[in-house]
């Protein structure tokens, strides 16, 4: 019989849950966006009754696994705080007492939510993201790379991937750690630790790398063959909150940036500096993959793995024929690779094969439909009975039942007029971008819709970068090199021929606004200080309604591109349901949602909006 596995991560940051039969992915979901608690860390209970549901003719499943040892990480902590005695007894306290309890109530919270005759197993956490980046690739064999922060003593590993079997073979320890680094300056630029990476990571373009000399020389050294060291004087990974030692702040020469406070050029020339170290120690590293390994392709995991600039460079790099990510690269796709790293412990096969692993002509070789994630599309789904309770709790006012083409030909229209736009349809994605399902879209072409969705829709900082979603089939005429991955983890450009103003791309202007705002491209909205873009390739046979949209768009507009963003203002999740969807869209300045077979006007309901507070009460991210 096919194994069914699901898998489980928490405790930590971005609980979560997966379900596979075989090397079949059937369901994966962050709890966030059940709990509505961002990054929430707590055991995956809704999460995990979600995938449950999707079991063939309810099975249960024949195991649980967890994506981390939780004996390991216990020597990991007791060690490092041993180190700082008697200075890390405080805080070492305060991690057992959060950790112990939790690992203890484990198999009871397992048993509860799937029984107690299912047994539970836990694998090292550094396996699960191996077995997340593999495993659901299009590829055969495949050298593996995993980089986060740490896991229960792993900070980076290097491993190989062929057919149904994973070989681990380098580690870096902690506490030398890229994720880690990348944290501390992230938190010395001002943003929270574990969600404002993805901001300095943006910001970075505004300034130049003048510091990433400094950075190497003192802070974190690379080495030749693709290994690096952090140097203990300028961290603090063990003692209190702040990540970053007095002698960081020393040698930076400035003090920490205060949250929420103005940002200045200094600071953007540290997100550009610890940027240029991150993805040098990032091709240092996949170098190293590739001479252990000898693979041809290379796929990544870890929560470094999600930052697509490096990506990108890797990929121009050449130094594969084909790069797969894997979307939930974070803690949340740990549940998914224990998951899968059970089901085939037990048995299962793999599918892929050496047709998908072929190259093709785009540089990243790879696309959706040649993964078994699909599109990631792998949460609930709501049909339009639910909708339409939603719709009368709210008393709202829509349009609809519309069939397909209606929607996208009226959609399309509002969007070609300028409207804000919502789209709720089909399953929720998994993984922290929105891929078209649960998506707030605008006109790429209009210079005000960057800082229009950022502070009206979104409330945040109005520099932060908007991914472009792509018709696949015209990537390349807007995009070099032309990535195909339906995920956006990879940047790109614009083609030189559509640049505009690069004379003033690399000049600090105080009023970052005025920056942001300045035209560079034919599509300003999704077109990077640097014209850069996190390109989406969506294919029709990988997501039909949202190419169709994309399509109808086109054919109104002779423009195949679409501002894609999620679905949330900010320090909310992502919406689930139905509710959550249209609580999102009277309370923010979203001007319209499409919603299942129903189209809604914020002009259709304005006294019921105005009775909904905006932000929902969320924390700031």
């Amino acid at each position: 019989m096919t194994p069914l596995v699901a898998g489980i991560s928490c405790f930590f940051h971005d609980a979560a849950a997966a379900l596979v039969h075989g090397d079949a992915i059937l369901a994966a979901a962050e709890e966030e966006r059940f709990s509505r608690h961002k990054h929430d860390a707590g055991f995956p209970a809704d999460a995990l009754a979600y995938c449950l549901t999707q079991a063939p003719d309810g099975r249960r499943p024949d195991m649980v696994v967890f994506y981390e040892d939780p004996a390991l990480k216990a020597d990991r902590l007791l060690s490092c705080y041993a180190d700082t005695y008697p200075g890390g007894m405080a805080d070492f306290a305060a991690s057992w007492r959060s950790f112990a309890p939790k690992w203890k109530q484990l198999p009871g919270l397992v048993a509860q939510a799937v029984g107690a005759d299912v047994p539970l197993r836990m694998i090292p956490h550094h396996l699960s993201h191996a077995a997340s980046a593999f495993y659901p690739s299009p590829f055969e064999e495949a050298a593996i790379l995993v980089v986060d922060g740490v896991g229960e003593w792993a900070t980076t590993t290097i491993g190989v991937g062929r057919g149904a079997s994973i070989s681990l073979i380098d580690e870096v320890s902690y506490p030398h750690s890229l994720g880690m680094i990348y944290s501390v300056f992230t938190q010395y630029c001002g943003f929270k630790i574990n969600s404002g990476e993805y901001k300095l990571m943006g910001l970075a373009p505004f300034g130049t790398p003048r510091y990433a000399g400094l950075i190497r020389d003192h802070v974190i050294s690379l080495h030749p063959d693709g290994s690096f060291h952090v140097n203990p004087e300028y961290v603090s990974f063990h003692i209190g909150d702040r990540m970053y030692s007095p002698a960081l702040t020393a040698l930076l020469g400035r003090p920490a940036r205060e949250e929420e406070t103005r940002i200045d050029a200094f600071y953007a020339d540290i997100a550009a500096s610890i940027q240029a170290v991150t993805e040098d120690a990032m091709l240092g590293l996949a170098a190293a993959a590739k001479r252990a390994t000898g693979a041809r392709h290379l796929t990544m995991a870890g929560g470094v793995a999600l930052n697509c600039v490096a990506n990108g460079r890797l990929l121009r790099s050449g130094l594969f024929d084909g790069i797969w990510v894997q979307p939930a690269a974070g803690d949340a796709g740990g549940a998914l690779g224990a998951a899968l790293a059970g089901a085939m412990d037990m048995g299962a096969g793999r599918e892929r094969g050496s047709a998908a692993a072929a190259p093709r002509s785009s540089p990243s070789r790879r696309t959706a439909a040649g993964s078994s994630q699909g599109n990631s599309l792998l949460g609930p789904a709501f049909d339009d009975d639910a909708i339409t309770q939603a719709l009368h709790a709210f008393k709202l006012v829509a349009s609809g039942p519309l069939d397909t083409d209606a929607r996208c030909r009226r959609v399309a229209d509002l969007l070609a007029e300028g409207a804000i736009v919502a789209r709720f349809q089909g399953r929720m994605e998994f993984g922290p971008r929105a891929l078209g399902n649960r998506s707030i879209l605008g006109d790429p072409r209009r210079p005000d819709i960057q800082s229009r969705i950022n502070m009206a829709v979104k409330f945040r900082e109005s520099w932060r970068p908007f991914a472009p979603a792509v018709m696949a089939e015209f990537v390349s005429d807007w995009f070099d090199p032309p990535v195909d991955d339906p995920y956006m983890l990879f940047v790109s450009f614009l083609r030189p021929e559509l640049r505009r103003n690069e004379e003033t791309a690399g000049e600090w202007d105080d009023d970052i606004i005025r920056r942001v705002q300045a035209v560079r491209s034919p599509l300003p909205a999704i077109t990077h200080i640097d014209f850069s873009a996190r390109v989406q390739a969506v294919e029709q046979a990988v997501n039909p309604g949202f190419w169709k949209l994309l399509d109808t768009f086109r054919t109104r507009t002779g423009c195949p591109v679409l501002v894609n963003t999620s679905f949330n203002v900010r320090g909310e999740p992502i919406v689930c349901t139905p509710g959550e969807a249209l609580r999102c869209f009277l309370a923010s300045g979203i001007d319209a949602l499409e919603i299942g077979s129903y189209l809604l006007l914020k002009s259709d309901n304005m006294d019921i909006a105005a009775t909904v507070r905006p932000g929902g009460g969320f924390a700031l991210d």
